[in-house]
């Protein structure tokens, strides 16, 4: 098994994780570990002291930082349950960036079509730095063992997507990212999931894109390929098709892969038209 995926491994970057706080920029870094946070739960929101554990800070810092972001509009606390949730700001921030919403509105159009086509679950998902974002979700099929929604925000390495994604990356790069995303998850999930991930992205690599064949959840399986934009083509995100193991058998990989490489080419046009 690759070292990166071992228990020692995963131990080592845990313990290493902390290192990169020790700076100038400790406060910033925190706070926008805060909002990263705040904001991949837009709906339920956040208790205190579950967001203190999430972001590896204490909860008084966390109630002193939360209260600046109240202030500044930037996290607003619901009055039923007191959770953290997204501020209006967050928003309006966001409205300097035309072009990514533009590209957002002609991705879903061209994703709707192709789950529709498929019978499954089509993903549009972001390269943020180590982890990746759900940016679009569509699709009919229900699907409740797959908790990916729009804004959820996950190590790149837990998904087809994100392996996708580290595919096209040199072998430095994926050392870093994967030594990171492992860190991520045994302080989130412990390590009861690290052999599963490891064989998602083992069959992956022999498959030449991502392919989870029920690997991570037993019955779902699930299909990425990397979108390229920029000069030099960078991933800067992918999209992903999900659906039961009776839909999307082994015998299909060939003929998915060449769907998903056609709604590929559409997203790509897309970027290139969007400044992505």
């Amino acid at each position: 098994m690759d070292e990166l995926i071992t228990l020692g491994a995963a131990e080592r970057a845990l313990a290493a994780a902390p290192a990169a706080d020790r700076n100038g920029t400790q406060s910033l870094s925190r706070g926008i570990r805060l909002m990263r946070a705040v904001a991949a739960r837009p709906q339920f929101g956040w208790r205190l002291s579950d967001l203190a554990a999430v972001c590896g800070m204490d909860k008084g810092t966390v109630h002193r930082m939360l209260a600046c972001l109240v202030d500044e509009r930037l996290v607003v606390q619901r009055p039923s349950d007191r959770h953290y949730l997204p501020g209006p700001l967050m928003y309006e921030l966001g409205l300097a960036l035309p072009d990514p919403a533009q590209f957002q509105r002609a991705a879903e159009a061209h994703l709707r079509a192709f789950a529709a086509r498929l019978g499954g679950i089509a993903l549009l998902q972001l390269r943020s730095g180590n982890e990746y974002v759900c940016s679009l979700r569509v699709g009919a099929l229900p699907l409740t063992a797959l908790m990916v929604y729009p804004s959820t925000r996950r190590p790149l390495f837990t998904s087809v997507g994100g392996i996708a994604i580290l595919q096209t990356l040199d072998a430095d790069e994926q050392r870093r990212i994967l030594l990171d995303n492992v860190a991520q998850e045994i302080a989130k999930q412990g390590t009861q999931r690290l052999e599963a991930l490891q064989r998602m992205r083992e069959r992956s690599a022999r498959h030449g894109f991502g392919v989870n064949l029920g690997d991570v959840v037993p019955g779902v399986h699930a299909f990425g390929v990397p979108l390229l934009a920029g000069e030099p083509p960078r991933a800067f995100a992918a999209v992903s098709l999900m659906g039961t193991a009776e839909l999307y058998g082994a015998a299909r990989i060939d003929e998915i892969r060449a769907a998903l490489d056609e709604v590929a080419a559409l997203l790509t046009a897309e970027a290139r038209k969007f400044n992505m």
